[in-house]
């Protein structure tokens, strides 16, 4: 790992309870086993990233198995580029680490996930004490030396190319999945009265343009029944701002038919 100190980015060593890097900055590791980067000047309020309340809802959603739809795909997708075991994987915005601890334990990997929500990495570095879980805005720098990572993934995060291309190995692979068009169409119905046709993929190909190369994609979609406590957890984890008529939308409801639907690719990357 670097420095985030400004101007340093000097490699950051364990050293017992903390991180420490030449020039004598040092990152104390949480209880729960993370260590949170974060500069003042990398945060726009005291609390970035997910609330404490919506990360919760995530992990109720995915312990309940609304997220082995597109977890199955990717783990398969993974298996397919086939990164040598105990290589390094990176999760930017892997949330309360679901997805990342999947792919790690599934291949064996070394796994690193990074997020702006100390909440998320809490959670993660609780139940998943065996990766390395790190607090960090990815939109301002990845806290990480130059190829780093034979495989980076990034489920519905952010997409800093530049960044993402230089932690990567030159021989590794990018992972990214996106919203598709009719993701939730459902539960955007019900609660604006219609459900917008969203192009999530399109501006993740022009972001990631001159960076990376896309090798395949395909379309992951399910459509189930979720009853009213569950959408209420879907309408916490997606719509942070929800509002008290929003919910009170979704209270009265019995429950309804629910479509998840992402668009699931990877990239080699580029020079």
């Amino acid at each position: 790992m670097r420095c985030t100190v400004r101007g340093c980015e000097g490699e950051l060593r364990r050293d017992g309870t903390r991180f420490v890097c030449p020039r004598g900055h040092s990152f104390d590791v949480a209880r729960e086993g993370y260590v949170n980067l974060l500069q003042v000047q990398d945060r726009r309020s005291s609390t970035p990233g997910d609330s404490k309340e919506a990360v919760a809802a995530r992990r109720r959603l995915l312990d309940g198995g609304f997220g082995r739809p597109l977890l199955e795909p990717l783990l398969a997708l993974v298996a397919e580029i086939a990164p040598p075991t105990s290589s390094a994987v990176l999760d930017v915005g892997c949330g309360e680490g679901t997805f990342l601890a999947a792919v790690a334990g599934s291949l064996r990997l070394e796994g690193t996930g990074v997020d702006i929500s100390t909440p998320a990495i809490e959670a993660a570095a609780k139940r998943h004490p065996g990766l390395l879980w790190v607090v960090a805005n990815a939109d301002r720098g990845l806290p990480f030396a130059d190829g780093s990572f034979r495989l980076v993934m990034t489920i519905a995060g952010r997409r800093n190319a530049p960044e993402l291309r230089r932690v990567i190995d030159p021989a590794g692979r990018l992972i990214a999945a996106v919203p598709a068009e009719d993701d939730l169409r459902e539960l955007r119905a019900a609660i604006h009265g219609n459900a917008l046709i969203v192009d999530r993929f399109g501006p993740l190909l022009s972001a990631l343009d001159g960076a990376f190369r896309l090798e395949a994609r395909r379309v992951v979609r399910h459509t189930a029944r979720v009853e009213a406590p569950v959408l209420l957890d879907l309408l916490a984890a997606t719509y942070r701002g929800a509002r008290r008529s929003q919910k009170d939308a979704i209270e009265a409801l019995d429950g309804m038919e629910v479509t998840t639907s992402f668009t699931l690719a990877s990239f080699r990357p580029v020079g």
